[in-house]
C-alpha cells in the first residue's frame, strides 16, 4: 500500500472501533504515526467500552502470565539453591540453637525458671527441632510434652489434629493430650492458613530449666563470636 492508502485504511479501521494495536497489526504502521493520524477521530461509547473490556482482559492475561513466570522462576531458583547445600557440612547443633533463638521460649528476668519450650506451625521446622532434641541434646521422647493450639474457626477434629502432628513428630498419638481451641476472632489474613493449617504445636521438655539456661548461654556465645568478626 502507498502512504495515502495506509492512512485511509487506518482511519477506516479506527472509525470501526479498532485499537491502535489492532490497526498496527493490520497496516504495519507504527503507533506513533497512528497517534498522529487518528488522535482526532472520535469513538462511539460502545466502541470505547469494547476497547476498555479488551484492555481489561489483556491486562488480566498479562498479569496471569507474569505470575506464572515468577512462579516458575522461583521454583528454578529454589531448586538450584537446594543443590548448592552441602549436606555433609550441616551442623544440626548450630541450626537447632538458631531455631530456638528465633522461636523458642527464652529465659527472662521476671521468669528465670522457663523450661525449654518451642512453638511453631511449620512442619519442617518442627521436624528439624525434634531431630535436634533427640540427636544433639539427647532428650528422651518420654521427657517431651506436646500441646496443640488452633482457632476453632478452622474446624479440625481432635483425631485429625493428633494424627497430623503425630506423623510429623513420629510420636505416638497418646503423647498429644492437650488441644486448646482459641475462641477469639481470627484477625490474620495470611493465605497459608487454609485447609492445610493444623495450628501451632508447642513442644516442652520436662525438668529443663537448667537446659534452657544452657541454651541461652549457647545463643549468647554464638552472638558474641559472630559480632566480634564484624
Amino acid at each position: 500500500m502507498t502512504h495515502s492508502q495506509l492512512h485511509k485504511e487506518a482511519v477506516y479501521l479506527r472509525t470501526q472501533g479498532h485499537s491502535y494495536s489492532e490497526i498496527k497489526s493490520k497496516t504495519q504502521v507504527s503507533k506513533s504515526t497512528l497517534s498522529e493520524w487518528l488522535r482526532y477521530i472520535p469513538l462511539q461509547n460502545s466502541q470505547k467500552k469494547r476497547l476498555y473490556d479488551k484492555g481489561v482482559v489483556a491486562r488480566a492475561l498479562g498479569s496471569k502470565a507474569l505470575k506464572e513466570y515468577r512462579i516458575q522462576k522461583t521454583k528454578g531458583i529454589i531448586k538450584n539453591a537446594i543443590n548448592e547445600v552441602n549436606h555433609h557440612k550441616i551442623d544440626l547443633w548450630l541450626i537447632g540453637v538458631i531455631l530456638y533463638w528465633a522461636e523458642g521460649h527464652k529465659q527472662k528476668t521476671h521468669n528465670p525458671s522457663q523450661r525449654l519450650m518451642f512453638s511453631n506451625s511449620d512442619p519442617n521446622m518442627i521436624g528439624i527441632y525434634m531431630k535436634w532434641l533427640s540427636e544433639s541434646l539427647k532428650i528422651a521422647s518420654n521427657d517431651l510434652t506436646f500441646d496443640i493450639y488452633i482457632h476453632e474457626t478452622y474446624k479440625k477434629s481432635k483425631n485429625e489434629l493428633i494424627k497430623y502432628w503425630s506423623d510429623i513428630t513420629k510420636m505416638p498419638s497418646e503423647s498429644f493430650d492437650h488441644i486448646y481451641l482459641k475462641k477469639n476472632k481470627v484477625h490474620s489474613y495470611r493465605k497459608n492458613r487454609g485447609k492445610k493449617y493444623y495450628g501451632v504445636l508447642r513442644i516442652c521438655v520436662r525438668r529443663s530449666t537448667d537446659l534452657n539456661r544452657k541454651v541461652t548461654g549457647w545463643i549468647q556465645g554464638i552472638s558474641k563470636a559472630l559480632n566480634a568478626q564484624i
